[in-house]
């Protein structure tokens, strides 16, 4: 891995044994795209490269030439108001109103490593895993210096970028938007793909064709949201799973943000990510900067698979916390929906005894201990304890749960507040919405203003006095609405369009001063399930509650979608009751089971409700978990077959080395005389024999890749018809395959 440049011909070349990515400086000083794919061997000279042609009808750079016109030429970097008149990564107004800026080339410098964004997450390594990039821009008329940042790791095919400002000019600049990566990809039409949805069906997958014009997914909502993941990704119509190139980019960042692809009438598509423009403007005064929130860049020539094993491995390796990213995480015991805000603390330990009996190694407290919090329109904001339900308090349930051999977690949602709490009526200012007018609730809640530092100090304060009085080794941390009515009284009348920003930096801040005081705490994100599902999350918290959706067949799409860009070991994934609380739902006990194994393994029930025989199936499925967690969290996922498609889903996890494997197979409608059915299991030792786990069957790595595990009952009896295994067919089936190499 190396960054090489040519220094008479200012061309630089990102590049490791699976990508490259080169761009020059043009005459004009600007930045020109030249390539960016699967790895080539580059002779270092780049003008026969460069792609001009008669555009009679363009604004041009230089007088007497009709080649040289921004709109027709892949930027690096593009600016608005110069003659580019597609979608700009970089828009400033300045104090006479114009916002023209011309960024010119200044000088550039490399490193081993990358360096930490200010105030935000983003990816890490060491100096041996890495090489930065900064190439320093200039605006000389205004003094507006960008530093432009690419980090290329060694052993994945990824890229990341990032962007600082810096005003050394002597008046005010506003930015209007600034995003944090653009790339032009031009030659062949594409597929777009994205993460798309609604709460209880987050994260779908969806892909069409890319046309002229620009294909927009986006939130404004003050979170990544349950509509939109900040994902995008280009394919080539011919892309698989498994196959073909991939282009894609996934956004470091919590908050509002914008993914589109604009495809010019050149058939140039302008791939770009950041920070939604919508509402957004940063006033830089002299001498103040700017960072944007880090972009991630993949490219995959082996299809979509191939794109999500980079995001798993990077995110595994280098954004989620180390004490976590490789550490098996507890079985959990929730209590929300088995009892939701009905409860005693006789109620919780009844629950937490029975969980400890079935080998449940964390019991979680959900929603209701604080505050006078019996129905869902009371107490956020108030957290200290509700003696009434529980007159030990936290310490004293948590010692309770302790002693039963198991570790103790809260629910908190810390950014929100109900109009009876202290907090709302002492300090009303410190409620997100504009004096004077209506404030709008959504599910009772009003949000605090983030935007404040004295308010994340105040709950920083409270969380704090009840995670130091007890022994609560996790938090749920949850967040139930988005924000509307924008507007903080802590801002004066020409900064209201930073509170956006400043509001998802005071969540890190609260993030970073929590950990910093309870560094082994385990955090799980919430936001009414998957409605802040993203890499800025994960940075804090290494895991998520997926969707408040817990249906096994509806968490088939869900954890599918999800698996495009993260980690399995990101994904929480319960087993809950049926009829399922959210569609209604009857699914058999192992099925739940065989679609949650592959996630942050739980449940989320009364397990006091079931019958002898299920609390021993949920004994056995807890008991596979526990052998083969390391493998379901960390091994090598791969979907197999999608929801999207077919009646069947398919996938698996597998190790590095090949030793081991488990395949999932999931059947949602059951079909009267089916044809022959197979799963095939790629990836495998072709030479070597493996053993299945459940039924003693052995194959070779070839036969499972191009013959498959025989999915068909047996025919035995006297007839040679084999009634049982017919009439045990049914709907919203599964089968789990445990492979392991016979030495």
């Amino acid at each position: 891995m190396s960054i090489f440049i040519n220094e008479q011909e200012k061309t630089f070349h990102l590049t490791n044994d699976k990508i490259s990515y080169i761009f020059r400086v043009m005459e004009n000083k600007q930045l020109e795209h030249i390539y960016y794919g699967s790895k080539i061997v580059f002779s270092d000279s780049v003008s026969r490269l460069v792609e001009r042609s008669f555009r009679p009808v363009s604004v041009v750079e230089f007088d007497n030439d009709l080649t040289t016109c921004l709109d027709s030429i892949k930027q690096e970097f593009p600016s608005s108001g110069g003659g580019d008149f597609r979608e700009a990564a970089i828009d400033v107004t300045f104090e006479n109103g114009s916002h023209i800026l011309e960024l010119e080339y200044n000088s550039y410098k490399t490193a081993k490593g990358k360096t930490k964004l200010p105030g935000m997450p983003a990816t890490f390594a060491n100096q041996d895993e890495c090489e930065t990039l900064t190439i320093f821009m200039k605006d000389e008329l205004s003094g507006l210096e960008v530093e432009l940042n690419y980090t290329i790791f060694n052993t994945l095919p990824v890229i990341t970028r990032s962007v600082r400002l810096h005003n050394n000019g002597n008046e005010n600049i506003t930015i209007e938007r600034l995003l944090s990566a653009s790339v032009d990809i031009p030659d062949q039409k594409y597929d777009v793909i994205h993460l798309s949805g609604l709460w209880g069906r987050e994260r779908h997958f969806y892909r069409s064709p890319a046309e002229p014009g620009v294909k927009a997914v986006y939130s404004t909502r003050g979170a990544s949201s349950h509509h939109h993941n900040p994902f995008i990704a280009l394919a080539h119509p011919e892309a698989t799973e498994n196959h073909g190139n991939v282009y894609s980019m996934n956004l470091v960042y919590s908050g509002n943000f914008l993914a589109q692809v604009d495809v010019d009438n050149y058939y140039v598509n302008r791939l770009m990510i950041g920070i939604h423009p919508n509402r957004f403007q940063w006033k830089l005064k002299p001498h103040g900067e700017f960072y944007s929130p880090e972009a991630v860049l993949v490219f995959s020539d082996k299809g979509l698979n191939g794109m999500s094993h980079a995001y798993h491995d990077l995110y595994n390796n280098h954004l989620i916390n180390p004490k976590w990213a490789h550490k098996a995480r507890p079985v959990v015991m929730n209590n929300w929906e088995g009892t939701y805000l009905d409860f005693t603390e006789d109620k919780i330990i009844s629950i937490a005894e029975t969980a400890s009996e079935l080998g449940v190694e964390l019991f979680v407290l959900d929603d209701g201990w604080f505050g006078k919090r019996d129905l869902d329109n009371s107490s956020l904001g108030d957290w200290y304890v509700n003696k009434e339900k529980l007159p030990n308090g936290i310490d004293g349930l948590a010692k309770k749960v302790n002693d039963l051999g198991m570790e103790f977690g809260l629910w908190f949602e810390p950014e929100m507040s109900n109009s009876d709490s202290h907090i709302m009526k002492e300090h009303p200012e410190w409620i997100i919405g504009t004096p004077g007018r209506f404030r709008k609730p959504a599910r009772f809640q009003y949000v605090l203003d983030y935007g404040n530092p004295e308010v994340v100090e105040h709950i920083f304060e409270m969380m704090d006095d009840i995670l130091s009085n007890a022994n609560i080794s996790y938090v749920k941390w949850d967040m139930n609405r988005n924000i509307s009515e924008a507007y903080s009284a802590y801002l004066d009348s020409k900064s209201q369009g930073e509170l956006m920003h400043r509001y998802i930096l005071g969540v890190y801040t609260l993030y970073d001063k929590l950990l910093e005081r309870h560094p082994n705490l385990l955090i799980e994100s919430c936001a009414s399930g998957g409605g802040r599902f993203d890499p800025g999350m994960l940075y804090y918290a290494p895991q998520t509650w997926t969707s408040d959706d817990s249906d096994a067949i509806e968490r088939l799409k869900i954890q599918y979608g999800t698996s495009m860009v993260y980690p399995v070991s990101s994904i929480g994934a319960h087993v809950s009751a049926v009829p399922n609380h959210q569609v209604g739902r009857i699914t058999p006990l192992d099925t739940r089971a065989n679609v949650a194994f592959f996630g942050v393994f739980g449940y989320e029930l009364d397990p006091n409700k079931l019958t002898e025989e299920e609390m021993q199936e949920i004994k056995e499925q807890i008991k596979y978990y526990k052998r083969n967690r390391e493998l379901l969290l960390f091994g090598e996922f791969t979907r197999l077959a999608s929801p999207f498609e077919e009646n069947e889903t398919m996938w698996m996890v597998k190790t590095k080395d090949k030793e081991q494997a488990i395949v999932a197979w999931f059947q949602v409608l059951s079909i009267p005389n089916d044809g022959y059915r197979r799963v095939r299991v790629p990836g495998l030792d072709p030479s070597a024999l493996y053993e299945i786990e459940e039924n003693g069957l052995q194959y070779t790595g070839s036969e499972l890749e191009n013959i498959g595990i025989v999915l068909t009952p047996p025919i035995r009896g006297e007839l040679g018809f084999d009634d049982t295994a017919i009439m045990n067919k049914r709907d919203f089936d599964s089968k789990i395959f445990t492979l392991r190499k016979v030495k």
